[in-house]
């Protein structure tokens, strides 16, 4: 924003949220999930070149922020300080929002493995656990790191800091979920979990998919040490 001219930076900013379809694409984005232009497309009513003009703008203004996931692109909000602004203006506009309707199979929304981590409802809700006991913290836009609380508790679990620090790959970092739209956690830290989970009879693979199932004695353990259940479970 220029500070210089604050009037002529919120002036643009209102103008990018006004148009219709941009306020479509912003408002669709409000309940945290991410999602792809073609999924905006269809959100907004206009063709995929009329979105990508209308995200380009919105990225300008640092309304919505671009995720790159492997091969695919997911957008969302730039920020809390976003959602706060079109929270007040649904107040002003006494208008109301729809909510993110998952179209993901049950069986691989409960629970799945991305790559060597864990994804899905389960990862997710894990993922929002550890930060919400504080044992992770953000370290930079696209890393965590493990507070002093967080390494008490994961030792107190068996899990080796000093081992997954040395692999020669990224620490723990936010992976965006493509089914929940929200993050669950990847790096070595998420496969040292995942295996954790497996090992201790938590999860169970199953032998021909991606899928994983919370074992009934997972259910128990995670509300222990965790705190959580996932919402949704297989089988």
């Amino acid at each position: 924003m220029n500070v210089d001219a604050p009037d002529v930076a919120v002036a643009a900013i209102a103008a990018a949220i006004g148009e219709p379809a941009r306020a479509r694409i912003l408002y669709c984005l409000l309940d945290g999930r991410a999602r792809t232009a073609t999924e905006l497309a269809a959100i907004a009513a206009v063709t995929a070149s009329t979105t990508s003009a209308h995200l380009r703008r919105l990225e300008g203004q640092r309304l919505v922020r671009l995720h790159t996931q492997g091969k695919h692109r997911y957008f969302s909000l730039e920020g809390a300080h976003v959602a706060a602004a079109l929270e007040a203006l649904n107040v002003l506009a006494g208008g109301s929002r729809e909510t993110f309707v998952a179209r993901t199979p049950h069986s691989l929304r409960a629970a799945r493995t991305c790559y060597d981590h864990l994804a899905g409802n389960l990862g997710v809700t894990w993922h929002d656990r550890l930060r919400d006991m504080r044992w992770l913290t953000a370290a930079g836009s696209r890393a965590y790191d493990v507070t002093p609380a967080g390494a008490a508790g994961l030792a107190a679990l068996g899990v080796d800091l000093a081992e997954i620090r040395a692999q020669r790959r990224a620490f723990a970092a936010p992976c965006l979920d493509w089914s929940e739209r929200r993050y669950h956690l990847a790096g070595a830290l998420g496969a040292a979990l995942l295996r954790l989970a497996l090992d201790r009879k938590w999860l169970q693979r199953d032998l021909d998919s991606r899928i994983v199932t919370i074992t009934p004695f997972g259910q128990r353990e995670f509300k222990r040490v965790f705190g959580v259940l996932s919402r949704e479970t297989n089988g």
